[in-house]
């Protein structure tokens, strides 16, 4: 399995970045670049997970990428979610979090 082979979500994950998430962090080519390094990073850990274990993930500050096994065809090619974690500035801080302070 290669990072090549999730070209499609990778292609639309970088479309979805460039048109909805500002991130002074990451640049959109720095966004592909650590899109690629995540995936084989998911791949490797996907390919040698333990028994009974069905997935593999990689994630960083501003992106989450999870290879699922298919239920109905474990040796297939895994299903692939790729995620922002988005944050924002303006966000109201809970209750708890304030009490704490």
């Amino acid at each position: 399995m290669k990072v090549d082979d999730f070209n499609k979500e990778i292609r639309e994950a970088v479309k979805a970045y460039e048109l909805y998430v500002v991130c002074i962090a990451k640049t959109p080519d720095e966004f592909t670049d650590s899109v690629r390094s995540l995936m084989t990073k998911a791949i490797k850990v996907y390919e040698n997970r333990a028994p009974g274990l069905k997935h593999g993930i990689a994630l960083d500050p501003q992106l989450t990428i999870i290879l699922s096994e298919p239920p109905d065809a474990p040796e297939g090619r895994p299903f692939c979610g790729i995620y922002f974690n988005l944050h924002s500035p303006y966000r109201k801080k809970s209750a708890s979090a304030k009490s704490k302070v």
